[in-house]
């Protein structure tokens, strides 16, 4: 079974800015430091740590070279650019995800009902609504506020018929939780959404067939598919959008830290901060969903895929706090319990990120359960014996319907 960490205990005595505290030799209670653990960046840091503990765990997965500087430096680049990511929000779960479920549930709804339209929409020619899409961003932003995992879990659940339109629900969520995770304000989660769902709006003037084909393309035929970034950004702008955060990402979702991408082959931290974020958000949704030419891996061998390009495709301090945003098993996984059962990952545990709570939605012989439970992992028996994920399994593998859950709430 994978692992989330890789631990090295360390006496305090030995330790150093960048290094990654995961465990205490003590409980996280009555410290000042943060239960999901936290990177040493100050030398009063490891003061602190020295007076309270005689050794620590770290993880040697997410050390950071303190050359480097904090994240926040980072977003705003060695020039103190892009300054929209300056300021720093901290947000709470506001209620359970079991309350927010049913509010979810209708952001949701509203969201895939208005995608469809805007983009049958611009396939069809007419301009792009702003205010269609202001419909659709603001009850999905509104709900990753109030719970960082109801609308994930949902929009896990769905089936998607339509690859593109699925992809841009699932980016539009995935940006608004990596923003929330990173702290930045209200009013950018809305930018980072918004953005999220119409990056690739300009496939929607490329040839059907060649967007479903399941051969691999021409270089001709990849260098038609690549227009769609120029065409995004023709039909945001033509419609009056004119949000730099949207624009930036438009134009660079496709870019890579190494130079790599295109159309532009921007380099490290030209390319805007929107963009390195939405780059790593969409191929790791593309990596979990089914196209064409690629079946679907487990959203927990995606987030493993991203890491290991870190530093390379994409840059390495926001791919480590993606990880973080996500967890080891993000939310709407499907997985398989030690007791053979299938659950879905329903919240995520910050105490414990290994042990989330989960909704069993099979028998140990993989029948479908009408009443669905829910474990807490970070604390569930079965017959004295702890109840594990034993492994990550790729949506659809087994079908779920989730209707008998969603209806009682």
């Amino acid at each position: 079974m994978a692992t989330e960490l890789e631990e090295v205990c360390v006496d305090t005595g030995s330790l150093a800015v960048g290094m990654f505290v995961s465990r205490l030799d003590r409980p996280w209670e009555g410290t000042p430091f943060p239960l999901q653990g936290f990177e040493i960046r100050t030398d009063r840091d490891v003061r602190a740590l020295r007076e309270l503990c005689k050794f620590v765990y770290i993880d040697r997965r997410r050390e950071v070279d303190p050359r480097r500087g904090s994240l926040l430096t980072l977003m705003r680049g060695d020039d103190g650019g892009d300054t929209r990511f300056m300021s720093v929000t901290t947000y709470a779960n506001m209620v359970s995800v079991e309350e927010e479920m049913p509010k979810a549930r209708d952001a949701l709804q509203a969201t895939s009902e208005l995608i469809d339209l805007i983009y049958a929409d611009v396939a069809s020619g007419r301009e792009l609504s702003v205010e269609h899409v202001e419909q659709v961003v603001r009850p999905l932003v509104a709900s990753v506020l109030r719970s960082a995992d109801a609308f994930l879990f949902l929009e896990g659940m769905r089936r998607h018929d339509d690859y593109i339109y699925g992809h841009a629900i699932a980016c539009g969520a995935l940006a608004a939780a990596f923003g929330r995770h990173l702290g930045l304000p209200e009013g950018t989660l809305l930018s980072l959404a918004t953005a999220g769902l119409l990056m690739d709006i300009g496939k929607t003037r490329l040839p059907a067939e060649l967007l479903r084909s399941a051969q691999p393309l021409s270089p001709e035929q990849t260098a038609l598919v690549r227009t769609h970034v120029a065409q995004g950004v023709d039909i945001v702008t033509s419609s009056g959008v004119d949000d730099p955060d949207v624009l930036d990402v438009m134009r660079t979702h496709h870019e890579r830290f190494d130079g790599s991408g295109y159309p532009d082959c921007l380099l490290d931290d030209t390319i805007p901060m929107a963009g390195r974020m939405l780059a790593i958000i969409d191929s790791y949704d593309a990596m979990c969903s089914a196209r064409p030419y690629q079946a679907p891996v487990s959203r927990h061998e995606a987030l493993q895929n991203i890491y290991r390009a870190r530093g390379s495709l994409y840059q390495a301090e926001l791919v480590e706090q993606f990880q973080v945003c996500l967890g080891v098993y993000p939310t709407g996984s499907h997985v398989e319990l030690s007791t053979g059962e299938i659950a879905v990952v329903l919240e995520q545990n910050q105490v414990r990120r290994l042990r989330p709570r989960v909704l069993v939605v099979s028998t140990p012989d993989k029948q479908p359960l009408r009443d669905f439970r829910v474990f807490n992992l970070l604390d569930q028996t079965v017959d004295g014996n702890t109840v594990e994920i034993k492994h990550t399994i790729p949506a659809g593998q087994h079908p779920i319907d989730a209707t008998g859950y969603l209806s009682s709430l």
